[in-house]
This record gives C-alpha cells, structure tokens and sequence, in this order.
C-alpha cells in the first residue's frame, strides 16, 4: 500500500464505530502492537513535531505492515517536562499534536482499517501544571486540596529537611519544598519523577473516582486499551517510612504494594463493562514473577510487559532463561506473555547488539560507548523473527522495523530530564525518539511537508536516507521487508501467537522451539553456522543459509512433518 504525504488532505470517515471493535474478544492475546512515539513519527503542519493528522496519513503504511493495534504514548496538554508523562489535562490533546476531534478520527480511521487504539495513562502523578495541584498550591498547608497530593512538613528543625530518604526514579532528590503565601518555607511534596510531576494520593477517593472517570471518557470514544504507566508505584504508604532494610513482599513504601490489586480490579469491572474486550496493559518492572504475575489475575489487567527479555544480553542460555521465566510466571494466571525489544525510552536493538555489553540498564548508558552496527542489525534482525515466533502479544517500537540506530544527539539537543538530573553522565532516552525517516536523500527524510521551513524537534543523522521507508520498499533484503513478511506469515499461521511452545533439542548457543504441530523456529546465537533441523521448507530466514547451514545471529522459520 503507498504512502500518504504526510500534509495531504485525509478524508472525514463515517462517525460510527465498525463492527470490529466487539468481533474478536481474545485479539488481545496474540495481538502485534505497534507503539506510536507521536512527536516523532509524522509531522503533517511542517512545524518539526509530529502530529495526530501525520499518523492518519501514514495509517496505510501501518496496515501494510501488518499490526493489530496503536499504542501512543500521552498525546494530552503538557509541559513537557517528561516527554509527555506530566499530564495537564486527560481530556484533551496537547495543541502540537491536534485536537480531541483529530484523535477521534484516528480512532474511527484505524478501526475501519482493523487496527485498534490503545491509550497512555500516567496515574502515579500529574503535571505540576494540573488545576488540581495548582489549587492546592494557593490552598496552603493543611487544606482539602492539598490531601490529593503527598504534602507533608519537613524533618528537623524548622522542617528543613526532607520528611524522608526516598530516592527519585530519575536520581536525586523526590521531595520539592513550597512557599507559604508570605514567602517563608513551607511544606514539602513527594514526585518520584521530576519536581513537575507530583504524585497522587491514592488513597484519596477523589483520586479514584477520577481516573475511573477518565478510562470512561475514551472508552467512549473508541479506544481499545490503556497502557498503564508505572503500574506498580500508585500506592504509599501513608506513613511516608523510610526503606526498610529487607523489604519482603508488599512492604516496599511506594513500589508493589498489596492494596494496588483493588484499583486495578476497579478498572477491569469498568474496561469490563463495555462491548468487546476493552484491555489494560501494565507498565510493571518487578523482580519477583509470581508479584509481577499477580497483577494479570483474570479479574485484574490482561497483560504487561515483558521487561526481562528486553534487558537479556545475546545468549542463548540468557534468552532461555527469560523465555522460561516469562512464561512460568503467566502460566498460573492464564495470562498471556508480552514480547517486546525496545520502547520509547530503552536503546534500540540494533545499537544494544552491536555493543560488547548486549544487555540493557539505565544507570549503564554512556556517551561515546563503542558499537559495530552491522553486528547490531544482523541480530536485531534475528531477535525480531524469534521474538514473533514465541507465544503471547508482540509490541513493535516506531523505527525497529526500519533497523534505526540509537542517535548519539549533541548535548544541546537533548531534553530528557533523565539526562539532566545524572549531571550530564547519561545521554538520557532522546537517542531513540529522533523523527522517523520516510523518503529522500536528507533530513527531514519526508518526516516534514516539502515545503517545510521548521526544523525537527531533534536533529536526524545524514546518513539515514538508505534507512527511509522509500529506499526499503524497494529492498527485499531490508529490515522493513524482513518485518513486513514476519508479521504476515504470524498472522496466517494458527500456531504462531497465543499458545504452547515445546523446546527441542539444540547445541548449547542454539534456540530450537516448536509452535504447534509443524513450524519451528531456530535461532543461532554462537559463533559459527549451525545445522538446521528436519524440515520441509523454509519459511523466512533473516539471513541467507550458508551452504544449507544457518549463519550465527540468525534465525529461520522452518516448515517441518506434523510428526516433527
């Protein structure tokens, strides 16, 4: 399917919703999900920021490439002080994306198209910006509005301490200090992010009758999921203690804590009680996989993501390991596993395999950290075919399928705070957000109108223009190529998706599993090519085979007997 310009006229759909949205309650389950980083993926104003019309002209390019569902990141009013992650107002969208009636139509557009909308839901804080947290600045110390919030006076003397020793999810300090009406030192307030994201009180009914409210507001307008972000982290303690020293299950003061299961059972009888299945996607980082797999419980959220495997370096033993575990932990639950390589704020697979060091950890980000990208890309590729063949959802970040590098940015282009508050250390998550590359020879690559005079919101590299969406259509050996083909032989083959995995026998830097009764999937993660199993035929390989042998970093689909 061609492409759209991404300034071109998009015509106004029919209102209803189609029949789509009710048919099919268990999509979820295998669904491929691509995830929508909208400053970055098509900006149709020529202003350098993408835009909710600039999705819409590229929904063709999303169908063809074969997803079931959009995940975008918060698309409503804010400063920006987080990416987006500091939410003004829920229900609305920020002006430089459009408006509420563009989301609409996207939402209406995608689902006649088969493709359904999941939405960001940022419900451990707010702006600092919200009118909620404006009020209770101008209430003052020990009023209503302040009790949606976590104001607390400070320790010692004068209360010039912090209440406690809490740490920032971005480094630093977690406690910001007011100033009463006549300019003297006031309370503190509790933002485990940035001071411009403080955090909700949930132990306030009005804090939960307000979300509730707001998963009612687009539900009603079509959307399909909610992504919840930082999942784990809602509720406090209310006495604000310090760590203990060895925290057992649920005695963490701000991460994993039991009563988080009834707001979540709360969400689900609401994402319940709408025709067809309305699912709730949870941002959960957790060590321990029966408290990670207790938050999928039938009556709670449907899934989460799979932080574990994205962090694995490039081993077959590690991999396993992940896969095993991953697996495990959704089996009592009947949930099914996520699969995913990269987001918007993790360093993209081509860049992370192609680095001595293949795991990923934020505090292990550096400036200047050596990489040989065509490792990279040779691994990215196989990583992709093998996480598409394993059993459970599979989420796509924007750019993956066009094997786009981690950009190493000038200093004075980034914006992540996460940069910042590491004193200039971390390169912060910027690298991976850079606008996408559509057609040409140069920047902006087709990101922008022709006409356009604004630059990028970040800069693009120079040498991007034989990674444009143009230049691999017409590539049968490139990566969008090797994704399109992934996704369209998932979706015709029952036995990819949900269901069993059985692991057969292999050499030690070999992965070997059968889905159903005749296709196999064999990666080779060693260093030299490895014999392929029985088989019948080849299905896709993400390298050619090397005298009927599969090269290392290479994964092929193989088509076997029933009988294996």
């Amino acid at each position: 399917m061609p492409m759209t310009d991404a300034g071109a006229d998009i015509p106004t759909p029919a209102r209803h919703l189609p029949q789509a949205l009710v048919e099919d309650p268990l999509w979820w389950r295998s669904a491929v999900i691509y995830q929508v980083y909208v400053r970055s993926f098509a900006d149709s104003d020529g202003d350098g920021t993408g835009d909710l019309r600039g999705v819409r002209s590229r929904l063709g390019y999303l169908k063809e490439l074969g997803v079931d569902a959009l995940w975008f990141n918060p698309w409503y009013p804010s400063p920006f002080a987080d990416g987006g992650y500091d939410v003004a107002d829920y229900r609305d969208i920020h002006p430089a994306f459009g408006t509420l009636e563009d989301a609409e139509l996207l939402i209406a557009e995608a689902l006649e198209l088969g493709i359904r909308t999941i939405i960001d839901v940022v419900p451990n804080h707010v702006s600092s910006e919200h009118p909620w947290f404006q009020a209770a600045l101008a209430a003052g110390p020990g009023s209503p509005e302040r009790e949606r919030f976590w104001f607390h006076p400070g320790r010692g003397e004068g209360g010039d301490e912090m209440p406690n020793h809490w740490v920032s999810e971005f480094k630093g300090e977690p406690w910001t200090r007011t100033l009463n009406p006549d300019g003297t030192p006031g309370d503190w307030y509790l933002h485990l992010f940035t001071p411009e994201q403080p955090d909700l009180n949930w132990n306030h009914p009005d804090v939960r009758r307000e979300h509730e409210d707001i998963l009612r507001f687009w539900f009603d307008r079509g959307v399909a999921g909610v992504r919840i972000d930082s999942a784990a982290q809602l509720i406090k303690h209310p006495d604000l203690p310090d760590y203990p020293e060895n925290p057992g299950p649920g005695e963490h003061p701000h991460v994993d804590r039991d009563e988080l299961h009834d707001v979540y059972r709360s969400w689900r009888r609401i994402a319940d009680s709408y025709d067809g299945a309305r699912v709730l996607v949870g941002e959960i980082w957790l060590p321990d996989a029966s408290r990670f797999a207790a938050y999928l419980r039938p009556d709670e959220m449907h899934t989460a993501f799979n932080f574990d495997f994205m962090s694995r370096s490039w081993d077959a033993s590690e991999l396993r390991s992940s896969i095993d575990l991953m697996l495990d932990a959704h089996a009592p639950v009947g949930a099914p596993s996520t699969w995913v390589l990269s987001n918007h704020d993790v360093t993209r697979p081509v860049t992370r395999y192609g680095r001595e060091d293949t795991s990923f950890a934020f505090a292990k980000k550096r400036f200047g950290t050596p990489v040989d990208l065509a490792l990279g890309t040779r691994r990215a590729r196989a990583a992709a075919l093998l996480t598409a063949a394993l059993p459970g959802a599979l989420y796509l970040y924007q750019g993956d399928e066009l094997g786009l590098p981690e950009v190493e940015l000038p200093r004075d282009a980034i914006e992540d705070p996460m940069h910042f508050r590491s004193g200039g250390i971390d390169p912060g998550r910027d690298g991976c957000r850079v606008p996408l590359p559509w057609r040409g020879s140069e920047p902006p690559y087709g990101f922008e109108p022709a006409d356009a005079s604004a630059p990028t919101w970040l800069p693009q590299p120079a040498d991007w223009a034989p990674l444009t969406v143009q230049a691999q259509e017409a590539d049968p050996s490139s990566m969008l190529w090797l994704y399109r083909q992934a996704l369209r032989i998932r979706k015709r083959e029952r036995s990819l998706g949900d269901g069993a995995l059985e692991w057969l026998p292999s050499a030690p830097d070999v992965l070997v599993f059968r889905r159903g009764d005749d296709l196999v999937c064999v990666t080779n993660l060693g260093g030299a090519p490895a014999e392929l199993p029985e088989h019948e035929s080849i299905l896709l390989a993400s390298a050619p085979l090397d005298g009927g042998l599969l090269p290392p970093d290479s994964t092929a689909w193989l088509r076997t007997s029933a009988a294996g």
